[in-house]
């Protein structure tokens, strides 16, 4: 008779990259950000902004846990929730965020919250959406991609959408030049679109992960004094088409369930609900 082994906890390595993906790719559109970063560093832990925690069973990688500037976890069981959640525990809150799979993060921050405080902000339904095929409404064909000399402009309206969706200043804690070289990197690599008048950015929307044939859309944005005038459907429309042909075939992104507006822009170029995303904000 085969006797099961008790499971085992450990910081994955390169060795593990295997495995890893394997994992990752049971479920590419909600593990795109994870996908992202462990492609990105092959599991080199100088490059992978963070620790990647494994969860064994029989020998066998079964759950994975993110720990970066954001908690993520990746396809947990109730056995490594507990057995995450007691380590996270003893070495304190390191994250800003917590995002996952609504079932996960929902048993996952009660195991967490005596011991790392108050959260600023739980949203507990967040529909992750997506789209495999043409938008269903014309794009905005002044939608582009953003020019290298164009940061400048591109990074005001981030941090102005930043502000707006979270609540505290991208720029808060001296983070200033750091969040710029990100949105420098977004712009230099091809993920960075927007529409710009005038040296002023109107609407713009960045691809912020990419893994496994899908991409992550993230600071959809239309400049305040332009709402209202119906650049968001056509905005994201051009976005779509450029990110499927230049970047991946699945374009996704995720919404707070309670912005109407913005659901109904994705709906009508044609997004679909794939799965419920919750993020717990510190």
């Amino acid at each position: 008779m085969t006797t099961a082994t008790a499971g085992v906890l450990r910081v994955l390595a390169p060795r593990d990259l295997d495995p890893v993906l394997a994992l990752l790719a049971r479920d590419p559109v909600a593990h795109c950000f994870v996908t992202s970063r462990v492609l990105m560093s092959r599991l080199e832990p100088w490059r992978l902004g963070g620790e990647l925690w494994g969860w064994s069973e029989d020998g066998a990688i079964t759950s994975l846990m993110y720990l970066g500037a954001n908690l993520v976890p990746v396809e947990t069981t109730p056995e490594a929730r507990r057995a995450f959640a007691d380590r996270l525990r003893r070495i304190g809150r390191r994250c800003s965020s917590i995002v996952g799979v609504s079932d996960e993060v929902a048993e996952l921050w009660p195991l967490l919250a005596d011991s790392w405080g108050p959260a600023r902000d739980v949203r507990a339904a967040q529909p992750l959406l997506v789209i495999d095929s043409a938008p269903v409404v014309a794009s905005d064909p002044d939608v582009r991609l953003v020019r290298e000399d164009e940061v400048d402009a591109l990074v005001p309206a981030c941090v102005a959408m930043f502000t707006e969706e979270v609540g505290v200043s991208p720029l808060a804690g001296g983070a200033g030049d750091a969040y710029r070289a990100r949105i420098a990197e977004l712009v230099r690599t091809g993920r960075a679109f927007a529409r710009i008048e005038g040296g002023k950015v109107v609407f713009k929307a960045e691809v912020g992960a990419v893994g496994q044939g899908v991409c992550q859309v993230q600071g959809v944005w239309v400049a305040p004094e332009f709402r209202g005038l119906g650049l968001g459907s056509p905005g994201m429309a051009a976005v779509v088409n450029l990110a499927r042909r230049e970047i991946a075939p699945v374009v996704s992104l995720y919404v707070n369930d309670y912005n109407y507006a913005a659901r109904r822009v994705y709906e009508k170029v044609g997004f679909r609900q794939d799965n419920t995303l919750t993020t717990v904000l510190f």
